[in-house]
């Protein structure tokens, strides 16, 4: 294994502020819970590790690839994910006030659907495809991955959205309280706004 302790703290720790910034699969998220309660919210959860699993493992295995092929660009991609970040940063603070809608197709009702409706709302989110193929070469160097580095950077891919998912869906009342309020949502949008600045920031001197 090549991956250190500091590099997958880092990749966990962009994880949870990406888990931070409210999206699709919060509000759908929120919809299930608050119609049918936990029971109805953690398939859902469990669904969208499907997608977590799946979009960086295609990055990984596509971009190592190029970055084998083209001498340098992990150093350009670097770069890249710095300001993926950094745009994406800058786009929460500066949509801080807008609330985002929920997919009503997404909330039927049952086990099943709910975890259906957790594989689409993931795989059908174009963010989450970007995020991955601009985000994985800046923290790591693809052609020096192993199958264990892999194996590590798709569970905890998997792993720190499941576990905020859970949680949020267990705490889902106060949660809801948080994001039908325009002042809390906004502190909320600003901070995880700021966080992505931060890991931009940092991202180059990895």
């Amino acid at each position: 294994m090549t991956l250190t302790l500091a590099d997958a703290g880092l990749y966990a720790f962009a994880l949870l502020v990406l888990f931070l910034t409210p999206g699709p699969v919060w509000m759908a998220l929120l919809a299930r819970a608050m119609s049918g309660g936990f029971h109805a919210a953690w398939p859902l959860a469990l669904g969208v590790t499907i997608g977590d699993a799946l979009w960086p493992l295609l990055a990984i295995l596509g971009m190592s690839w190029v970055a084998t092929e083209f001498e340098g660009l992990t150093v350009v991609l670097k770069f890249v994910a710095s300001a993926f970040f950094l745009w994406l940063g800058w786009t929460i603070i500066r949509n801080a006030d807008k609330q985002i809608a929920a997919d009503s197709r997404l909330t039927r009702p049952g086990m099943w659907a709910g975890f259906v409706a957790g594989v689409i709302v993931i795989l059908a989110n174009p963010k989450a495809i970007l995020f991955y193929m601009g985000m994985l070469p800046g923290f790591f160097d693809l052609t020096a991955l192993t199958w264990p580095d892999i194996a590590l950077i798709v569970a905890l891919s998997m792993a720190v959205p499941l576990f905020g998912n859970v949680l949020m869906a267990a705490f889902i009342g106060k949660l809801r309280t948080l994001l039908t309020s325009p002042k809390a949502l906004r502190r909320l949008n600003i901070s995880a706004g700021a966080l992505l600045i931060v890991v931009a920031a940092i991202i180059p001197f990895t």
